[in-house]
């Protein structure tokens, strides 16, 4: 049987590898599925299905050259997240066995990349798209419901990858 510090660290790495494995194919799929999130991204940025109130519009980004690296930008620091969370699960394994000050110690790159997960979903898309762009008026491309979920998931891993045992 487990003791309790291995049980929860075993919990800390499952949880850290979930939001890996989540953050992976978020980014998976856009890469693979680069048109239906591509609209997406078109449509946030014009505002075209907001209440197009005049003094938002003047936000609007209708440059399809600008949306296109606004796009590719949201997919690299996707990517970048992934990798970050699976190089810090990585560090992790390393010491799942070691006394709990060295396993402690080694949550830094961890603790970086979930923080850098959920700077995406609340500042990218609930800061930035969801308020910026007004997203959250738009009946069809409407994502701060499943930026909201993201976020509390990854918050809520951050926290408990943090605690001390």
């Amino acid at each position: 049987m487990l003791a309790g510090t291995d049980l929860t660290r075993w919990a800390k790495l499952l949880a850290l590898a979930g939001i890996a494995a989540h953050m992976t194919l978020v980014a998976f799929g856009n890469v693979t599925d680069y048109a239906s999130n591509w609209a997406f991204v078109q449509h946030v940025l014009s505002m075209d299905t907001t209440f197009k109130s005049p003094s938002l519009m003047w936000r609007a980004v209708t440059n399809v050259a600008v949306q296109e690296v606004a796009y590719l930008l949201i997919i690299l620091a996707e990517a970048v997240a992934a990798l970050l969370m699976w190089w810090g699960f990585a560090r992790l394994w390393q010491v799942r066995m070691a006394l709990p000050a060295d396993f402690h110690a080694a949550k830094g790159l961890a603790l970086f990349a979930l923080a850098w997960g959920f700077a995406i979903w609340v500042v990218g898309f609930m800061t930035i798209g969801g308020e910026w762009f007004a997203m959250w008026q738009s009946q069809a491309w409407n994502g701060s419901t499943a930026a909201a979920r993201f976020f509390s998931m990854t918050g809520i891993v951050m926290i408990f990858v943090a605690m001390r045992e």
